[in-house]
C-alpha cells in the first residue's frame, strides 16, 4: 500500500484554531455591522447549475470555474456571491420585499494560479440593494458607508474606499 503525504490543495485555505477563533470575531463583527444597517442574512448553494453560472460571464471567468457532472446534472462552484444573487431574486421575486436587502458571506471558487492574496477558495462578504426598478442614489452611498464603519469595527488602521463605476 503507497504512503499517503496528507496536504490541501494549492490556493486553499484550512486556518488552525487560533486562526479559526479570529476568522469567527471578525465574521461576528461584519454580520452584525451588516445587520444593523437593516440586510438580511442569505445563504446560497456551493452548487449552481452551470448554465446559470455561465449564463453572463466572460470567456476568460468561464475558464475559472470548477465544473463537473453528476449524473446528467452540469454543474459548477460558485466563483462569486452575485450569479447566485441573480438566480435567487429570478427565482424568488414574486416573494421578496423591494428594496431586497441582503448580505451572504460565503466561499467562492476560482481555478486560477494561486498567488499572493488570491486564492482558488476564498470568502467572499456582499452587501446588496436589490430593486425592481429605479434605486435612489441614497442606496448607492448607503453601500461605502456600510463598508467604512465594517472597517472601522474591525480596527483594520488607515484604509482608502475606492469606487468605480463601470459606466465611466
Amino acid at each position: 500500500m503507497a504512503k499517503v503525504t496528507p496536504k490541501i490543495q494549492s490556493g486553499f485555505m484550512e486556518l488552525l484554531p487560533a486562526e479559526q477563533i479570529l476568522f469567527n470575531k471578525y465574521l461576528k463583527i461584519i454580520q452584525e455591522t451588516f445587520e444593523e444597517y437593516g440586510f438580511a442574512p442569505q445563504d446560497t448553494p456551493l452548487v449552481e447549475n452551470a448554465d446559470v453560472l455561465f449564463a453572463q460571464i466572460g470567456e476568460d471567468t468561464k475558464k475559472e470555474v470548477y465544473r463537473f457532472s453528476k449524473g446528467d446534472d452540469d454543474l459548477g462552484l460558485r466563483f462569486d456571491l452575485t450569479v447566485p444573487l441573480a438566480r435567487y431574486v429570478a427565482m424568488y421575486s414574486n416573494s421578496l420585499s423591494f428594496p431586497f436587502r441582503r448580505y451572504q458571506i460565503g466561499k467562492a471558487y476560482r481555478g486560477e494560479r494561486p498567488q499572493k492574496g488570491r486564492f482558488r477558495e476564498f470568502y467572499q462578504a456582499d452587501i446588496d440593494i436589490v430593486g425592481n426598478g429605479s434605486l435612489s442614489l441614497v442606496n448607492d452611498a448607503e453601500i461605502p458607508a456600510v463598508i467604512n464603519k465594517v472597517f472601522e469595527k474591525l480596527n483594520l488602521g488607515e484604509f482608502v474606499i475606492k469606487i468605480s463605476n463601470r459606466k465611466i
